[in-house]
Formats: C-alpha cells, sequence, structure tokens
C-alpha cells in the first residue's frame, strides 16, 4: 500500500513529515511524540494523506487553521485524481465525514473551518478587521439584496458573462460593485481593478476613481488596504469559494481617514482564460451593525451615492 503524506503549515506552506522545515516551524528538533499530529490539533497545521491513488484524507483542527493553509489544500484537492476524499477532524472528539468529489470536500472544508473560527478572522490588522460569515445563512435572508449576487454566481455556475452587468444594473447593485481580475496561472498573480462603481467615490476621490482601473490593488493610495484586500481576491480566485464578510476599516485618504463598516460578498467567475473575475458587493453597516439602507441606491450619481456604498 502506497501513500504520500504531506503537511501544510499556518502560512500555506507544503512541508514533509520529519524534514528540517518541518521541524523548524514545530520548533523542536527532536520530538519524542507524534510531531505531525501535534501540529495538526495545536499549531494550525492540516495532514493532507493521498493512499494508493484512491482516497484523499484531510486532517485538521478547523478551530486553529489559518485561511492560508485552508485555501492551499482547497487548490490542491483537485489535483490528486482520486475518487474519494475523507475529511478528519477534531470537535469535541475526533470526528471523520467521505466526501464524494472535490468541490463538495473544498465547500465542507470551508463550512467546518467557518463554523468553528474565531469571530475574527487570522487576516485582521489594528486597522483592517474582517469577520468571516456563513454563506448558507445569506442565502436564507431574503432582505439582504447580497443574496441576489449568490443567487446569480450559483444559478450561473460560476460562469461569468455580459449578462452580469445587466442583472446588477436591473437590480440597482451597479454602483456599490467592483470587478477585480485575479490572473491564476501558473499561481495567483496581483489583483487588477476592472471595473469600480461610481458609489465607492466615498473612500476615493473623483480622479483616483477613473485612474485606478486597470492597476494593481497595491496602487491603492493606502497601500495596507490594497495589500489586504489583495489577499482575499487571490484566496477567492484560487479556491473558486466565495466569501461572505463583515468587515470594518480605517481607510487613509485626504484630509482625513474614512471609516467604514459594511458587508461585502466575493464571488469567483470563469471567464474560459486564466483569469478569473471576482465580484465583489458591498452594503453599508452603521456602527450597531445594523445595514444602514436594505439596498444600494439606484440613482448612479456621486452625490447619492456617496450616502450608500463604503
Amino acid at each position: 500500500m502506497k501513500q504520500l503524506t504531506m503537511l501544510v503549515t499556518a502560512a500555506g506552506r507544503w512541508v514533509l513529515p520529519d524534514s528540517e522545515e518541518f521541524l523548524s516551524e514545530l520548533g523542536d528538533a527532536n520530538p519524542d511524540y507524534d510531531a505531525a499530529g501535534f501540529a495538526v490539533r495545536n499549531l494550525g497545521f492540516i495532514k493532507f494523506l493521498v493512499l494508493d491513488n484512491l482516497v484523499t484524507e484531510i486532517e485538521l483542527h478547523p478551530r486553529n487553521v489559518d485561511l492560508r493553509a485552508l485555501a492551499a489544500v482547497q487548490a490542491q484537492l483537485g489535483k490528486t485524481g482520486t475518487n474519494l476524499f475523507r475529511i478528519k477532524y477534531l470537535d469535541s472528539e475526533w470526528r471523520s465525514e467521505i466526501s464524494p468529489s472535490a468541490e463538495h470536500t473544498a465547500t465542507r472544508l470551508r463550512e467546518l473551518c467557518a463554523a468553528t473560527a474565531s469571530v475574527v478572522d487570522p487576516f485582521s490588522t489594528e486597522r483592517f478587521q474582517v469577520e468571516a460569515q456563513d454563506c448558507n445563512t445569506l442565502m436564507r435572508d431574503a432582505e439582504n439584496p447580497l443574496r441576489l449576487f449568490a443567487m446569480k454566481w450559483r444559478t450561473s455556475f460560476g460562469e461569468f458573462d455580459p449578462s452580469l452587468i445587466s442583472f446588477a444594473i436591473d437590480n440597482e447593485m451597479l454602483a456599490s460593485m467592483v470587478i477585480v481580475g485575479v490572473k491564476v496561472r501558473p499561481q495567483a498573480m496581483d489583483p487588477v481593478f476592472r471595473y469600480i462603481g461610481t458609489g465607492h467615490a466615498t473612500w476615493l476621490d473623483r480622479d483616483q476613481h477613473f485612474q485606478i482601473i486597470g492597476q494593481s490593488l497595491q496602487n491603492l493610495p493606502d497601500k495596507d488596504y490594497g495589500a489586504w484586500l489583495s489577499e482575499f481576491y487571490k484566496n477567492v480566485a484560487q479556491t473558486g469559494q466565495p466569501r461572505f464578510d463583515r468587515v470594518t476599516a480605517s481607510i487613509q485618504r485626504q484630509p482625513s481617514a474614512y471609516r467604514t463598516r459594511y458587508e461585502r460578498l466575493l464571488l469567483p467567475w470563469k471567464t474560459g482564460a486564466d483569469e478569473v473575475l471576482v465580484t465583489v458587493c458591498n452594503r453599508r453597516l452603521g456602527s450597531d451593525g445594523v445595514p444602514i439602507s436594505s439596498r444600494p441606491a439606484p440613482d448612479s450619481s456621486l452625490s447619492k451615492n456617496e450616502a450608500k456604498s463604503s
């Protein structure tokens, strides 16, 4: 019986058990215990085992898993060539599930980690905080206009076509939408702005709003914010999985910082090329977390959209 066992570090890097790189991450050059098991239980590692090219087993402690480790595993699932997947995860005790496909496995891993994660995402910083939300909850919320885009993505099987723009116009969401392009081969490149709705003039001034199209997110006036956003877009493009978040941010701009709180829905759309288009739709929230408006403003003028979008 042949098997290949790898580990994914919390930072999303692949290492071999007992390798120098793994032991360095472990912080113990001569462990006399199950070092791989310890890393999975306590350090946010994910164990990835392929058995006889028939079964792929993923072992993890969802509460400790970093988003970068999860993304690395999800990106690898479709390359194993196996027909069955087994997820072994630690809850109050070890549990296991059998999954029939790589796509279902990726979705289930995401659900497990979202259900047990701490409220604040590992990518949060002092100025930018993100709270991951359950996309399934969004699908049940008929009052949330972002639900319409999630339904459109599902019924389109994630395939982009020009009717998406008409859909956004018809549902009065174009002003709050952003489209970002991410080259995913051979690896995710810096995301590039393809479209920015006029409602985003609240944190970009008028000149920047038009000049930034076609440029990397890293070129935003607040470069820290651009770099922070980029990681989420690359993750969504690589995994092919949506994200639904609540974000609190302090964005540097003149003459003073722009502080905002909003819900965002990130959806990856296949284009038939090596670029994935990630659409971003936002809904502005008040300081108490209650939506300021149930729907983005239908008027495309900057003055009216300023109060509607982040």
